[in-house]
C-alpha cells in the first residue's frame, strides 16, 4: 500500500469538507478560527497532490500512446513518458518533504543566551563575535535584536548575553544553533601569538506567549539590582533589572532592557518559562531517544556543535560535517548557506524516521493478513 498516497486522498476530503463549512458560515469563532488553521497545514500538500494526479493522468496518456502506429507519434509519446516519469518522482519526494511534520514554534521570535564557557578571556570575546555574527544575521533577514540583559567584559566580549530576535520564522532559522561553538585563533591577549582554543555556548529557545506552564510563586527567589551598561557601569538609578532563580530546577534569568522593573520581571517570567519548556522537551527526547544528528531546543551545551578555524580560514558544522572555506563571511552574518545545509539535512533525517515507521506498518499490515 502506498501509504503517501493513501494519505493525501484523506487530507483532500478533508480539505473539501473544511471548504463546505467555511462557505457555509460558522458562528462560533473559535471553530472558524481552528478550521482555517487547519486548512492553511491542508492548502499546500493537497494542491501539490492534486499536481501529482495530472502528471499522473498525463503520463498513461502517454503510455497508451506509445501503442500508436505511427512511429513518430509513438517516439515522441516515449520521449512524453520518460520526461513525466522524472517530474513524477521529484513531486513525490516534494510532497515526502511537505507531509513531514511541521515545528509548531517555528514562526516564532527567539530567545537566545550566548556565554563565553571555556578559555577565559578569549571565550568571552568569542561570546561577542558570536552575539555579532547573530546580529548580523538578523539584520540581513530584516529581525530586530532586543538585548535583555548583558554582562560584558574587557576587549568587547560578554560572560553573558541574553536577547530577543523578533522576526517572521526566526526559530525554524535558528533551532539548530544551541550547542558548544569552539573557536581556534591567536587570542588579542596572547603576546607569544600562540593558537588557543575556546568555546562559548549558544541556547537557542522559541518565545513561549500565553503558554500553559504553571510555575509555583513561592518557588521563585526574585532579586533586583540596578542595571548596567558597557564596562558595567551603573546606567540606572533605580533597581529596576531583575533576576529570578527558579529554586526547583535552579534555573537562572535576569533582564535589565526596561527602566521598569514589572516591565523587566514580566520578560523574566518569559524567559523562564521557555527555558523550563526547553528542560522538559530535553528530558522527553532523552527517553524517546531517536537517531537525529540535529537536535532541536534542547541546548544540549556540552556538545561541540561547530568549530571556528582563524589560521586555516575554516567553519565546520560537526554534526553534519558541513565545511566552509569562507570563516569572515559567517562571522559576517551570511549564514543562509549554513543554516539550509542544517535545515536539509534534519529534513533528511526526519525523512529517514518516516521511512522507517512506514516499513513498519507495511511489515504490519502484511503479517496481520
Amino acid at each position: 500500500m502506498d501509504y503517501m498516497i493513501e494519505r493525501l486522498k484523506a487530507m483532500k476530503i478533508r480539505l473539501e469538507e473544511i471548504d463546505k463549512i467555511l462557505s457555509n458560515g460558522i458562528a462560533d469563532q473559535k471553530k472558524m478560527i481552528a478550521l482555517a488553521k487547519e486548512r492553511s497545514v491542508l492548502e499546500t500538500p493537497v494542491s501539490m497532490y492534486n499536481d501529482l494526479l495530472f502528471l499522473m493522468s498525463d503520463k498513461n496518456d502517454a503510455e497508451l500512446m506509445m501503442k500508436d502506429p505511427d512511429d513518430e507519434v509513438k517516439e515522441m509519446a516515449k520521449e512524453t513518458f520518460a520526461e513525466l516519469t522524472d517530474k513524477i518522482e521529484e513531486k513525490r519526494a516534494q510532497l515526502q518533504i511537505a507531509l513531514l511534520p511541521k515545528d509548531e514554534n517555528d514562526d516564532k521570535n527567539v530567545i537566545m543566551e550566548i556565554r563565553g564557557a571555556a578559555g577565559g578571556d578569549e571565550a568571552n570575546i568569542f561570546a561577542g563575535d558570536l552575539y555579532r555574527m547573530y546580529g548580523r544575521y538578523a539584520d540581513k533577514q530584516g529581525w530586530k535584536m532586543q538585548v535583555l540583559d548583558s554582562m560584558p567584559t574587557a576587549l568587547d566580549g560578554f560572560s553573558l548575553i541574553s536577547v530577543k530576535i523578533i522576526g517572521k520564522g526566526a526559530y525554524s532559522k535558528l533551532k539548530f544553533e544551541s550547542g558548544a561553538h569552539r573557536v581556534q585563533r591567536v587570542p588579542v591577549t596572547e603576546a607569544n601569538g600562540r593558537i588557543q582554543t575556546s568555546t562559548a555556548t549558544v541556547l537557542v529557545m522559541p518565545e513561549l506567549q500565553h503558554v500553559n506552564i504553571t510555575i509555583n510563586p513561592s518557588d521563585l527567589q526574585i532579586d533586583t539590582y540596578h542595571s548596567s551598561g558597557a564596562g558595567g557601569q551603573n546606567v540606572n538609578k533605580t533597581e529596576s533589572a531583575v533576576r529570578i532563580t527558579h529554586i526547583p530546577s535552579g534555573i537562572v534569568v535576569s533582564c535589565q532592557v526596561e527602566r521598569d522593573q514589572l516591565a523587566n520581571k514580566e520578560t523574566c517570567m518569559e524567559m523562564l518559562k521557555a527555558k523550563l519548556q526547553a528542560k522538559h522537551d530535553e528530558e522527553v527526547a532523552l527517553k524517546v531517544g531517536g537517531e537525529r544528528r540535529l537536535k532541536v531546543g534542547t541546548g544540549e551545551r556540552n556538545e561541540r556543535i561547530r568549530t571556528y578555524n582563524y589560521p586555516q580560514n575554516r567553519v565546520t558544522d560537526h554534526r553534519i560535517g558541513y565545511t566552509t572555506l569562507n570563516l569572515p563571511k559567517i562571522i559576517d552574518g551570511d549564514l543562509d548557506d549554513l543554516l539550509h545545509a542544517l535545515e536539509e539535512a534534519n529534513q533528511k533525517d526526519m525523512l529517514e524516521e518516516e521511512t522507517k515507521k512506514l516499513k513498519e506498518m507495511n511489515f504490519e499490515s502484511t503479517d496481520n493478513q
